[in-house]
């Protein structure tokens, strides 16, 4: 995801937090653009899942619902 928003390499964390950063214009991806999201039924299928209890990633439903949220265009591949 770090790459497809901020190109190769491209990095922005690993909460919601951060990508809530990057996605409000301060540093990362210059918006507004549409995030072309190719096999979006693994990520469908892997996020919001873990093995500890201690911890609850975000869920593709949540990381979806942000995009929309700041108003970027997905289009689900």
């Amino acid at each position: 995801m770090g790459e497809a928003v901020n190109g190769p390499g491209g990095y922005f964390g690993r909460n919601y937090a951060a990508l809530n950063d990057c996605l409000a214009g301060r540093w990362g991806a210059a918006r507004l653009f549409t995030l072309v999201w190719h096999h979006a039924h693994v990520a469908r299928a892997c996020l919001g899942v873990t093995p500890r209890a201690d911890y609850r990633p975000l869920t593709f439903e949540e990381v979806l619902a942000l995009f929309a949220k700041k108003r970027i265009d997905v289009h689900l591949a």
